[in-house]
């Protein structure tokens, strides 16, 4: 055999070999095959090694994994005339790897297509400040709205983000003025708070403070007056023991310390006039009988 006729063969064998590897295809864990037999889809193969008949079989391969579609920034009017620009992401997952592949085109287009409108639409019934403050409401009706369309494809949309909403620079020169108003009014009220509850505390302080003072000059009235009472009690007690001449003896003492000091004025008590109406009545006998 000649060289010319081995090298022929060389080359047609390699070529052999190339189509039939070319039908043998390793589908991954997260990737199906669809297999379409002369133009009609005839199972869904993998994952693992997948066998094709050579020039009659093609197989789409389908990734499982959930994917994402980033939506560029999109001008929308909101209720009160007013363009904000948004952008945001799509979040789907493929369920159904036939229906994926028969049933539409270009998937993401398709979806692409379908939330713009879907948000310009929802950005079209709320006003500006709505916007602003209700993004997880856009994002769950433009979720909805999506899964709705897609589920028919066999694809499930799991989750719609915004990004990032972009009102007009005026706008937001606007509301950077509100916010430092707002801030400016938090920080006087907090403040005007704050001297509030302070004087309110003051006035309790004094308040307890003055309610503790009555309460100790109560009780060291209270204690006077039983140290008092006691003390009478204790002197009537020891008066009861004290005899006559005793006691006139001690009144005696008493008027002799009065009369050593520099008043004027003596007090004589009752009981001396007792004791002297004896001698008063001996004088009185003296005088009759002479």
């Amino acid at each position: 055999m000649d060289p010319v006729t081995l090298i022929v063969l060389f080359i047609l064998l390699f070529v052999f070999v190339w189509i039939i590897a070319s039908y043998i295809r390793i589908v991954p864990e997260y990737q199906r095959l669809v297999v379409l037999r002369l133009g009609r889809v005839v199972r869904v193969a993998g994952p693992g090694l997948v066998f094709l008949v050579p020039f009659i079989d093609q197989g789409i391969t389908v990734d499982l994994r959930e994917q994402y579609i980033e939506v560029t920034k999109q001008t929308c009017i909101t209720k009160d005339n007013a363009p904000v620009d948004i952008d945001f992401l799509i979040y789907f997952k493929v369920m159904d790897p036939k229906r994926s592949v028969i049933e539409v085109s270009d998937f993401r287009g398709a979806a692409v297509g379908i939330a713009t409108t879907t948000l310009r639409a929802v950005v079209g019934d709320i006003e500006l400040d709505q916007v602003l403050a209700k993004r997880e409401y856009i994002n769950e009706v433009l979720r909805q709205k999506l899964d709705e369309v897609t589920a028919r494809w066999g694809v499930k949309v799991t989750a719609v983000e915004i990004r990032e909403i972009l009102p007009p620079k005026e706008v937001q020169d606007a509301m950077i003025k509100q916010m430092s108003a707002e801030r400016n009014r938090r920080a006087m009220v907090t403040e005007a708070e704050g001297k509030r509850e302070a004087a309110i505390k003051v006035a309790q302080g004094e308040k307890e403070a003055m309610i503790l003072k009555a309460e100790g000059e109560k009780q060291a009235e209270i204690l006077r007056a039983e140290g008092a009472a006691l003390a009478l009690k204790y002197l009537d007690d020891q008066a009861k023991l004290i005899d006559e001449k005793t006691l006139m003896l001690q009144y005696f003492t008493t008027l002799k310390d009065i009369a050593s000091s520099p008043s004027t004025k003596f007090v004589l008590p009752l009981e001396l006039f007792k004791f002297l109406k004896p001698f008063e009545e001996m004088i009185e006998k003296r005088t009759t009988k002479e």
